[in-house]
């Protein structure tokens, strides 16, 4: 077998699915004045006491409490999620509603996707890695908690994945390549034929 073939091709592909971020103004909002002015929002404090709002461009939504924290959630990007913020608070403000705090932008979580386009034998990986927990009859994917970065990794034997908890967009790449370079080293994974990726939908 040629160098080459033996060297699987690292081509991962990777999506940020969800940002969740929280917001602090350092002010007290006035929610009722907020759905009294502010077009498209949702507050009903007998069922939860934040008020709603559904941002369009870019597709977030928001809930709003009136200790002046948000939490935000739907960005596909660091950048989004930014413009999102500065945008929710220039519409409340053209209602006149008094915002005097400068927002504190604070990411919790980012969920992503990713695919290493080669199969891995998830058997071997659980017997291998630590820190994992692999139960196919309950459930076909193998869950990995990687200390650095600190995230949650779900891998499945097509070689997709979801990664939880990250805190900045860098640490979902270092995650992907980490667990990819792991696999490879202890032998977990193998190429994709062509004729196989055709058959994917």
């Amino acid at each position: 077998m040629s160098s080459i073939e033996n060297d699987i091709a690292y081509k991962p592909i990777v999506n940020i699915e969800n940002i969740v971020a929280t917001v602090t103004l350092d002010q007290q909002l006035d929610l009722y004045a907020m759905e009294r002015s502010v077009p498209n929002v949702e507050y009903d404090p007998d069922q939860f006491p934040g008020l709603i709002f559904r941002l369009e461009s870019p597709k977030v939504t928001s809930l709003i409490f009136k200790s002046g924290k948000m939490v935000v959630t739907g960005a596909k990007s660091t950048e989004e999620l930014i413009k999102a913020v500065k945008r929710i608070i220039r519409t409340i403000k053209k209602y006149n509603i008094d915002i005097t705090g400068k927002p504190k932008i604070q990411i919790q979580n980012i969920v992503a996707s990713a695919n290493l386009h080669v199969h891995v034998n998830l058997d071997k990986a659980a017997y291998i890695l630590e820190n994992n927990m692999y139960e196919p009859e309950q459930f076909p994917g193998l869950i990995f908690r990687m200390d650095d970065p600190k995230v949650v990794l779900l891998i499945f034997s097509s070689g997709k994945m979801v990664i939880t908890g990250a805190k900045r967009e860098d640490e979902v790449y270092k995650a992907v390549k980490n667990i990819y370079e792991k696999l490879k080293q202890l032998d977990c994974i193998k190429p994709i034929e062509e004729s196989e990726e055709e058959l994917e939908f």
